[in-house]
């Protein structure tokens, strides 16, 4: 069977770290997930239907555990910051 979308964008853009201080919040986890999308030609689904996947996932809005990486990562801090670029 296949992974999905979600578990794609996790594997590839996510790393755990349940004990850390700088866990990814709700806004840029989303916000992740669709630099993700968009470097993987993938339309992104809506807020309320990535969080209900999330939450079958058993990551929390509020405590994640989740850090960023890859390419997605660049993506997203580079769009989020554009005075660094």
């Amino acid at each position: 069977m296949a992974d999905s979308q979600y578990d794609q964008f996790l594997q590839e853009a996510t790393t755990q770290e349940p004990e850390s201080d700088h866990a990814l919040g709700r806004d840029c986890l989303y916000g992740l997930y669709t630099s993700w999308c968009f470097l993987n030609q993938a339309t992104p689904q809506p807020e309320d239907a990535f969080w209900a996947a999330m939450k079958e996932k058993q990551i929390h809005p509020k405590r994640t555990g989740l850090r960023m990486k890859g390419p997605a990562a660049a993506d997203y801090i580079l769009a989020s910051y554009p005075a660094l670029v």
